[in-house]
């Protein structure tokens, strides 16, 4: 994982993989429920806040995974991600609801969620459950709908139609 631990508290809490299947494994044996939902939260807003709440009521610890600001820019395009990894770590590190932060370099978290199987997987209403990837790998899958035009793309686009496309 390319993000530095530095003096802030808050990076202690953004783990490697390795770390984060470690910490699980603990948290599991200690009777924990893990929660873990995944997204590029490239742009941090009301509907990503209400998710991390709905997410961290289903379980005891809240993990949250990102993608690579590779695999976000192959997933969103090439202006994106608008802020990086380390940047969006340290914000989501930041809320309450959010107790670990880990990246992950692939367009899916089927992978990270097959090496850490925690208890409960959380999405947005978006997906169907059938399309819901590496639900296979935990107890339970969550579905929470969206707020109602709070997304990254509603943000983007009022961004553009108020202050224009500056190149």
């Amino acid at each position: 994982m390319a993000i530095e631990r530095g003096s802030m508290k808050a990076l202690d809490r953004a783990l490697t993989r390795k770390e984060m299947k470690s910490k699980v494994v603990k948290l599991q044996k200690a009777g924990k429920k893990v929660a873990f939902t995944n997204g590029c939260f490239d742009l941090l807003h009301l509907g990503h806040v209400s998710l991390f709440k709905k997410a961290k009521s289903m379980g005891d610890v809240l993990i949250v995974a990102i993608n690579s600001d590779k695999s976000l820019s192959c997933l969103k395009g090439p202006k994106r991600p608008l802020m990086g990894q380390k940047d969006r770590a340290k914000l989501l590190l930041s809320l309450k609801s959010v107790d670990y932060v880990v990246v992950f370099n692939e367009h899916t978290p089927k992978e990270i969620l097959n090496e850490l199987r925690p208890d409960v997987l959380v999405k947005g209403g978006d997906y169907k459950l059938s399309e819901i990837v590496g639900r296979e790998f935990v107890k339970k899958v969550y579905r929470f709908p969206f707020v109602k035009g709070k997304s990254t793309t509603d943000l983007i686009n009022l961004i553009v139609e108020r202050y224009g496309s500056k190149k």
